[in-house]
């Protein structure tokens, strides 16, 4: 046969995928050299580099980048023509990894409660979750993602949404803060201290202070941090207050939530959907369905608790 060897398309699906020899080598466990050689090998068939030196690092070259997408969905269809899907979902017997992109509050808010609810009748699926850096569907397009959870924003046409429950923000201070022994938090009383703001961007500004300008009002940020558990430590251990979900405030263990008070704003915020969202390549998969309904229910469960 004078065709090309297809399984380069899997090497070259690993090569531009991870950026580097190394790093497609470790995807496919094979041997540094041997996926050198596969590169060498693509270079030859497709006539052009790929992938070439930019300092200490491997960067894609204009094809290379052209045709990411198109040898990705080459590969997943391959594998999914070669192994198709069995008549009826096996529950028990089920071997798979499903990957989920969350940002840190919802693994803590609702991650033990899925894998609990996963384990009890899928054994033999692994549930992995992993940061959220920024908003993109580029992940859920190439197939890096199964599920993307977050509140919607520019996700592209294409992607299929499903909301899972409404959310909101509170206040969250020490308990010995003088807001601690407060009926109702009143905003003059709410201004009066500083704010520590979580934000993997590092932003200062969100809703909160936005509510705050239309009155004609701002608060003090004393400290800006990456996350919810720092923002909470913080507010522990001062007299600042802290900004977080209610759903992530509620899902905290009691020796975790043991020297903290909660208290609704005092401002009128619209509350957060919070949805979950995948590729239509995915939409009929009955694996991927029978996760999705058991993420639908379980977030339902708790955020009504």
């Amino acid at each position: 046969m004078s065709d090309p060897d297809l399984n380069l398309l899997i090497a070259l699906d690993a090569l531009l995928g991870a950026g580097s020899v190394a790093g497609a080598a470790r995807a496919l466990g094979l041997s540094p050299s041997a996926m050198s050689r596969a590169l060498t090998r693509l270079r030859e068939t497709t006539g052009d580099a790929l992938l070439v030196r930019a300092g200490r690092e491997m960067v894609r070259t204009p094809y290379a980048d052209s045709i990411r997408e198109r040898t990705h969905a080459a590969v997943q269809d391959a594998r999914a023509v070669l192994h198709p899907p069995p008549a009826e979902l096996d529950l028990a017997t089920l071997q798979r990894r499903f990957t989920l992109r969350t940002n840190e509050g919802f693994v803590e808010a609702f991650g033990p409660r899925l894998i609990r609810a996963v384990a009890a009748v899928a054994p033999g699926v692994q549930l992995r979750f992993v940061h959220k850096a920024r908003k993109s569907a580029t992940p859920l397009r190439e197939g890096q993602v199964d599920l993307e959870i977050g509140v919607l924003d520019a996700m592209g046409p294409e992607v299929r949404v499903q909301a899972l429950f409404r959310d909101r923000f509170v206040g969250v201070v020490r308990t010995g803060h003088p807001l601690a022994a407060a009926a109702q938090v009143g905003v003059e009383a709410y201004l009066g201290f500083g704010h520590v703001v979580a934000s993997r961007r590092g932003r200062e500004h969100g809703p909160v202070d936005a509510a705050l300008a239309a009155l004609g009002l701002e608060r003090r940020i004393a400290a800006v941090v990456p996350g919810f558990p720092a923002a909470l430590a913080i507010a522990r251990d001062s007299d600042l207050i802290a900004l977080v979900p209610a759903s992530y405030a509620q899902a905290q263990p009691q020796h975790a939530s043991e020297g903290l008070h909660v208290f609704a704003l005092p401002l009128a915020l619209e509350g957060i959907t919070v949805s979950q969202m995948w590729h239509p390549r995915l939409h009929d998969d009955a694996g991927h369905r029978w996760l999705r309904a058991l993420v639908l229910n379980e977030c339902r469960q708790i955020a009504s608790a």
